[in-house]
C-alpha cells in the first residue's frame, strides 16, 4: 500500500479540528501526513490543500 494522507479542514478559527484529527490517527495515518487548514471552503486557495 502507498502513502496515505489526511486533510482536515474547519471553516473558522473558532471551530475545533480535534475530532477529525483523532479519526485520522485511529485510521493509522502518520502524523506527518495529516494536513490541517482553518479556513473557509469557498475555494481551493488553502495553504495545506496545495501541499
Amino acid at each position: 500500500m502507498g502513502n496515505v494522507y489526511g486533510y482536515v479542514r474547519v471553516s473558522s478559527k473558532d471551530q475545533n479540528e480535534d475530532r477529525q484529527v483523532i479519526t485520522m490517527r485511529e485510521m493509522q495515518i502518520p502524523e506527518q501526513n495529516i494536513f490541517i487548514d482553518k479556513q473557509s471552503g469557498k475555494d481551493f486557495n488553502r495553504p495545506q490543500y496545495k501541499c
